[in-house]
């Protein structure tokens, strides 16, 4: 009796001291902390890359349409300056298209992709790709040619409303951000490796597509 008395005692003084016993808990919750700090860590730097390649590719689309509207067309079959529309009027050259319905001809609109063919399009390209992501190509960038008869005078440099859009493939995260949410106790994290970049399209009327030349 006394031989299982003491067992007893002696299976409940090790019961007491393994509830006391911290280290391994200290364990897990370090690694737990150390998995929450890698997961805010590696967020922060690919979220941020994300946030300037952003910025710096809306700034690349502003410069991009600036120096377009003050250029020859980027693409092909514009016409260089307003032609008389349908309007019956008699009106003459330097008439505001806006004057009247009809004062100018409407034009299609034209839709073109970068090219380094074209003088604009390659002067624009070499300006605004250091802005733009590595393997990033010049038929990112989109050139939208517009009619607009409240823009321009008969007779005078074919002026429409000039809209550039830039495209730019997925963000890649280069952290495990999903794996690392895991570690740090999230359930089957749906955080992606690939980010969609929102658009980046600029409109402004063209100056002036003839460069100031009389036609």
């Amino acid at each position: 009796m006394r031989g299982r008395a003491r067992i007893r005692l002696g299976s409940i003084r090790r019961l007491k001291v393994f509830r006391r016993e911290q280290a391994g808990g200290v364990l897990v919750e370090f690694a737990i902390v150390v998995s929450l700090f890698l997961f805010l860590f590696a967020a922060l730097l690919d979220f941020g890359r994300l946030s300037y390649s952003g910025v710096t590719a809306q700034n690349a689309s502003q410069l991009a349409a600036r120096i377009a509207a003050v250029r020859p067309p980027a693409c092909a079959g514009l016409p260089l300056t307003h032609q008389r529309g349908t309007s019956t009027l008699n009106l003459r050259f330097g008439t505001s298209c806006s004057a009247a319905s009809g004062v100018c001809a409407s034009v299609p609109t034209i839709t073109c992709v970068g090219n380094a063919a074209n003088p604009t399009a390659a002067e624009i390209w070499g300006r605004v790709n250091p802005l733009l992501p590595v393997g990033t190509t010049i038929d990112a960038l989109q050139f939208t040619y517009t009619f607009d008869p409240n823009i321009g005078f008969l007779g005078g440099p074919y002026s429409p409303m000039l809209t550039v859009d830039l495209a730019l493939d997925d963000f890649q995260f280069v952290s495990p951000l999903a794996a690392l949410a895991n570690a740090a106790g999230a359930t089957n994290s749906a955080i992606g490796s690939v980010a969609n970049y929102s658009s980046f399209s600029v409109s402004l009327p063209a100056e002036d597509l003839a460069t100031g030349e009389s036609r």
